[in-house]
């Protein structure tokens, strides 16, 4: 999907004031509320938008390990893999990767110990052939989406 300028200025806003109210955003912006009302619509049916809720910190929820957990998988069971991983709450994310190994994990703990835990229900798993696991010291750009979207924005103004 296409965005435009206001749009990026539309995202820039929910990244920045993720709890204002669409009639502040749009008096913000200087547009119709029915005008920002249809382009969140449209953004959201498009895929752009895909969430609303607040982010969390597992650090604060008692989880403050994280690690990233390359598995390899038997061939022809990597999606029996991947519904056993959703069954793992400690498993925060979980991709098809290419390289070494087949899916990587992002994977937080209370502490080393049940990092431990963890890694040995994911071996345990049937079609799990090894997991390889690096644990992460200090996270140094946080998770973030405002500089792509201004990129993108200066592209529309161009």
């Amino acid at each position: 999907m296409a965005v435009d300028e206001l749009d990026t200025r539309i995202l820039r806003l929910l990244l920045e004031q993720p709890r204002t109210s669409v009639r502040e955003y749009a008096r913000i912006l200087g547009v119709a509320r029915g005008t920002l009302q249809a382009r969140l619509d449209r953004m959201e049916r498009e895929g752009v938008i895909t969430g609303t809720g607040p982010a969390l910190s597992p650090a604060a929820l008692g989880h403050p390990v994280l690690a990233f957990v390359h598995i390899e998988v038997t061939q022809g069971h990597l999606d029996e893999v991947g519904d056993a991983l959703a069954a793992v709450p400690e498993i925060v994310e979980a991709f098809s990767i290419t390289g070494g190994g087949d899916l990587l994990t992002r994977v937080v703990a209370r502490d080393n110990a049940h990092l431990e835990d963890v890694i040995q229900k994911l071996i345990g798993m049937p079609g799990v052939v090894r997991t390889r696991t690096e644990v992460a010291l200090r996270e140094r750009v946080p998770h973030r989406l405002l500089p792509l979207v201004e990129s993108i924005g200066r592209s529309a103004g161009s």
